[in-house]
């Protein structure tokens, strides 16, 4: 399928076409490279429990990062969250991954949002983000191993996004033969195209998960 050309004129900011994704994209060719433990979407399903019990545990790592106690984290909070991790992104690519993050445009990441920053950091490979997450965050790197494992087995090309047609064949592939799975196909692939430009990237996937396993944007404001 090669370089996908989203409609850019839905968002202000599009991810699509950034050198974020860029980064991501041949982080996820790098990672399909390997091959995945997933063998149908109902082995993904079933995961849901383990993964948001893991994704809750980050509310305490949100909550330190979170220095005004406002429900979200700003720009200037993130950069003493990667300083206090000890990693090193230049401001841009800090920058960069806290406006992909920010889907609201509200120039705050809400807990939803920290945990697909979290995923992304960690996908980019970069070395004391691995330590960091094995130190402070427990059990959250099988977690996003888990959700790079499940992309990569929805991703049937290996070109870093998944298509409606890919997401009609993982569905089929699942183990119940169920005659309605085409149907299941198309609602969970529109829950996680937000932009409908055909196309679903990493960061996309993500979001959708976090809906799906019941984390969403107003997490915060249940507490």
């Amino acid at each position: 399928m090669g370089a996908v050309l989203g409609r850019q004129d839905t968002h202000k900011r599009s991810f699509h076409g950034s050198k974020l994704e860029a980064k991501m994209v041949e982080a996820m060719q790098q990672r399909a490279s390997h091959g995945t433990s997933m063998r149908s979407f109902d082995s993904i399903v079933m995961k849901f429990p383990k993964i948001d019990e893991s994704f809750r545990k980050c509310k305490t790592i949100f909550e330190q990062f979170d220095e005004d106690s406002n429900g979200e984290i700003d720009k200037e909070e993130l950069k003493h969250c990667f300083q206090k991790l000890e990693i090193s992104f230049t401001e841009e690519e800090i920058c960069d991954l806290f406006e992909a993050c920010d889907i609201n445009e509200d120039m705050g990441m809400k807990f939803n949002e920290f945990i697909v920053f979290l995923c992304l950091v960690y996908l980019l490979n970069e070395p004391a983000v691995s330590e960091a997450i094995k130190m402070g965050l427990g059990s959250l790197e099988g977690t996003f191993e888990t959700l790079v494992d499940a992309f990569v087995f929805l991703d049937k090309n290996k070109d870093g996004y998944v298509s409606k047609d890919e997401m009609i064949q993982a569905i089929n592939e699942t183990t119940t033969g169920e005659r309605s799975s085409g149907r299941i196909a198309m609602k969970r692939f529109e829950e996680m195209d937000w932009d409908k430009n055909g196309m679903v990237s990493f960061k996309e996937f993500l979001f959708a998960f976090t809906r799906w396993v019941g984390i969403d944007e107003n997490e915060d404001d249940d507490e």
